[in-house]
């Protein structure tokens, strides 16, 4: 149940990755948790409706509030 396609992770996956820091642990399942937020995006979703093939619901939130917070989201768009 992929939210994006493999030629659209990877222009995204670019451009999150020139807009983080590069501090902190790498991310697991990075790409499974980056389309877990997009889908609570997509569908105006709480945190905990989010389908199990995201992963923990608390992962997709977690993320998105610490992206949020810094910046990320918004200079990956700018790219």
């Amino acid at each position: 149940m992929g939210m994006l396609s493999d030629d659209g992770w990877v222009r995204l996956k670019v451009a999150l990755d020139a807009a983080r820091s590069g501090t902190g642990r790498p991310l697991q399942d990075e790409r499974r948790v980056v389309e877990g937020v997009i889908w609570r995006q997509r569908n105006g979703a709480k945190g905990r409706a989010l389908p199990p093939e995201f992963g923990p619901w608390w992962k997709a939130a977690q993320l998105h509030i610490r992206w949020s917070r810094l910046g990320v989201w918004e200079r990956a768009f700018e790219r």
